[in-house]
């Protein structure tokens, strides 16, 4: 009986990393078109009895403003092409900062690697799974994917707005633009509502969002051009 359940066992193991490993590869090759928050999200709404909206325009990465990637390093991650998945000084100071100062909202020090592993093959939440699962799919995607790839694939599974996902969809939504048409402001913007985009609008900026715009576009100018 035991041997029957360490086979049972392995069998499982064997299959999820196949599994997962083989969506990796493949999903180095194809758009990403829904993500496990879009339908999680549609979900929400309709419980909500509110209209379903999902909004999500796939485009390449050279179909974007190169400003975009400079904003979202500015913003999320700005060790994002030097380190392998995890930035471990942003990791110590944001738990060195949320022991001194325990009263004020949590800082996280997740990268633009691990936001993307979320998005595209997990859920929201913060179970030590989930955890567990994010950093296996970011060793995963650093492994398999381009820094060019895990950025693209980022910038196309973001949430931007209610019920909106990705960089080309809030561009026409907020401007009738493409993303590639977009200006370094606007990319900015975008970013600064990363946080929480259901909160922060980049159409309609508050003070506080034009203030973290400026520090993004302060933030940008470290960087090299992308392309």
């Amino acid at each position: 009986m035991l041997k029957f359940i360490k086979r049972i066992i392995r069998g499982i193991v064997v299959a999820f990393l196949a599994s997962t490993i083989l969506s990796v590869v493949a999903l180095r090759f194809i758009p990403v078109f829904f993500t496990p928050l879009m339908f999680i999200r549609c979900f929400q709404q309709a419980k909500e009895g509110r209209d379903l909206r999902l909004s999500h325009n796939w485009v390449s990465i050279d179909r974007m403003s190169d400003q975009m990637p400079l904003a979202v390093m500015g913003s999320e991650d700005a060790n994002f092409l030097t380190h392998h998945g995890f930035d471990f000084k942003a990791i110590e100071s944001a738990a060195k900062r949320n022991r001194q100062h325990p009263e004020k909202n949590k800082l996280g020090a997740s990268t633009i690697s691990q936001q993307t592993a979320k998005n595209v093959f997990l859920w929201p939440g913060r179970s030590w799974v989930r955890k567990g699962l994010e950093a296996y799919f970011t060793v995963l995607i650093e492994l398999f994917w381009t820094k060019e790839r895990i950025m693209e694939v980022y910038l196309n599974s973001i949430e931007t707005g209610e019920g909106i996902y990705g960089v080309e969809a809030i561009a026409r939504d907020n401007w009738g633009l493409s993303a590639v048409q977009l200006t370094k402001a606007q990319c900015a913007l975008i970013a600064a509502t990363l946080p929480n985009p259901r909160q922060f609008s980049s159409k309609h900026p508050s003070s506080y969002m034009l203030k973290r715009q400026r520090r993004i576009m302060r933030e940008m100018n470290y960087f090299k051009p992308w392309r």
